[in-house]
């Protein structure tokens, strides 16, 4: 996934200066705080490993605070992979109602999810798993069954690809599906390895009429 409040008052018809006050986080909000923050950290791939006590000072709140929102670190990190779920899982629906061509849904997945990437730099980290070394396993494991519902997905476009002969027929759905996962990931990958300097969205489409030919 911010404010200051004043007042004045008077005495003698002279005005005092304003005070600033903190307002009160309202429900929800801090969440968000943590969980913007939390990815924002990410973008800066180089850096030492994110603790609560790093994130809890960037906020400028007590680690305490932290758990009143989140029990861990890893509940931090599953609600960044629930925030990522939902956008591209979204997005996804969004496509395969407006496309009735396979090919097409296929096309503006694939271009979405670069997108979203470049986006999203430290969410791409947490695709890639770069950002869940020696967090809990359970974490991975999401992220592995969100890379496999995305596998289903192209996989259904490919079918309507193939019975609409929009793609070759030389390569079953299935096989070709778990190719455009492995291009997915590769180019996840090397953004973030990279630095977020290479971007994955670059020459994708002229990749993609060789891989669906």
């Amino acid at each position: 996934m911010h404010e200051l409040d004043s007042h004045s008052s008077a005495h003698d018809d002279i005005a005092t200066p304003a005070t600033p006050t903190r307002k009160r986080p309202k429900p929800g909000e801090r969440r968000e705080q943590i969980l913007h923050t939390l990815a924002y950290m990410l973008e800066t791939p180089k850096s030492d490993k994110i603790t609560t006590a790093s994130l809890a000072a960037r906020l400028d709140v007590s680690e305490a605070a932290l758990y009143r929102h989140f029990a861990s670190k890893a509940q931090m990190f599953e609600g960044l992979i629930e925030f990522i779920e939902q956008s591209i899982f979204g997005l996804v629906n969004q496509i395969i109602a407006r496309e009735e061509q396979g090919y097409r849904q296929v096309q503006a997945i694939m271009q979405m999810l670069m997108t979203f990437a470049e986006k999203n730099p430290g969410m791409t980290r947490v695709l890639t798993g770069e950002a869940l070394v020696n967090e809990d396993a359970r974490l991975q494991e999401r992220i592995n069954q969100l890379v496999d519902r995305l596998e289903i997905s192209l996989k259904q476009s490919l079918r309507i690809a193939l019975t609409q002969h929009q793609t070759g027929e030389g390569l079953d759905p299935s096989l070709r599906a778990a190719l455009l996962i492995n291009v997915i990931l590769g180019r996840w990958q090397r953004f973030a390895r990279s630095g977020f300097g290479k971007l994955p969205s670059e020459g994708l489409d002229a990749q993609l009429r060789v891989l669906l030919s």
